[in-house]
């Protein structure tokens, strides 16, 4: 986890979510627990693109390595794989909001 560290905070948070695709997934698990499909699904429609499989799953495996997000395998057939926020996650909720209030705001420039 240090691979993302700096001596500046910023760095350090854009550095674990800033990319255009990490941060939709952390909105769209601030909903709560979602599966992979589900998980796709919702972020195309929150983008109006499609995330690729590849870069959905490279993504995840980072955030869950940085300890922003959790992965829990149901042991059952179809395997069934749910991702959820960890409290670490859960709490970028506030940095959402801002960057959020800050969007709107430019949009009426």
């Amino acid at each position: 986890m240090k691979k993302y560290h700096s001596p500046c905070p910023v760095e350090t948070t854009l550095n674990l979510i800033g990319n255009k695709w990490k941060l939709l997934i952390v909105y769209n698990l601030l909903e709560g627990k979602k599966r992979f499909g589900e998980l796709k699904k919702s972020i195309s429609a929150t983008k109006n693109q499609n995330i690729s499989q590849a870069v959905l799953t490279q993504n995840l495996r980072e955030l869950e390595e940085a300890k922003i997000l959790k992965r829990k395998v149901y042991a059952q057939v179809p395997p069934r794989v749910e991702y959820a926020l960890t409290p670490l996650g859960e709490s970028l909720n506030g940095v959402l909001e801002s960057l959020a209030t800050w969007g709107e705001c430019y949009k009426q420039f």
